[in-house]
């Protein structure tokens, strides 16, 4: 099996798009969220460009944590970061939100930065060792937390919007 390098999933959520956004860029939400992340401590919310984040996650009785930058942050449009590991790059991740009839698209995408090198043979064993999977079936366990990231982060911006209305 050929490895796969990026990968996108969306769905269009029934909440405008700076809702959204306002909620994804606040990195503490990701461990309500992913099923992998448990908690993100980030030093001076909300996340800026540049910011960093510490990242702890969880997948069965795997344990590891990840350290984050945010790269993007362009309101109500895009939020973008990378993680890696004892200064090794691991993944970019990042969420697209695009008006769509009367919500947001938003769309999640990953990108493995493990690319060439000694490098990315130690990240890739270190994937292995600390969470579990090995490159190859890292794409598989991506597609099915990122439906899932995404049908929470739906829930609670439609849940915000809600509360919205009814103040």
């Amino acid at each position: 099996m050929e490895r796969q390098w990026s990968l996108e999933e969306s769905t269009v959520v029934d909440a405008p798009p700076e809702t959204v956004y306002r909620l994804v860029s606040d990195l503490r939400n990701m461990g309500r969220w992913s099923p992998e992340c448990r908690s993100v401590w980030v030093a001076r919310p909300p996340a800026k460009a540049g910011m960093r984040f510490v990242g702890f996650n969880r997948r069965g009785p795997f344990l590891w944590f990840t350290v984050g930058r945010v790269t993007q942050a362009r309101q109500d449009r895009e939020f973008t970061f990378d993680v890696g590991v004892f200064g090794l790059p691991i993944a970019r991740w990042g969420y697209r939100f695009e008006p769509e009839g009367t919500g947001t698209r938003v769309t999640e995408f990953w990108q493995d930065l493990r690319i060439g090198g000694g490098a990315a043979k130690v990240a890739d064993a270190l994937g292995t060792v600390f969470a579990g999977s090995n490159p190859a079936r890292r794409i598989a366990l991506n597609r099915a937390g990122m439906r899932t990231t995404l049908a929470r982060i739906a829930r609670s911006a439609e849940s915000a919007v809600a509360a919205e209305a009814r103040s």
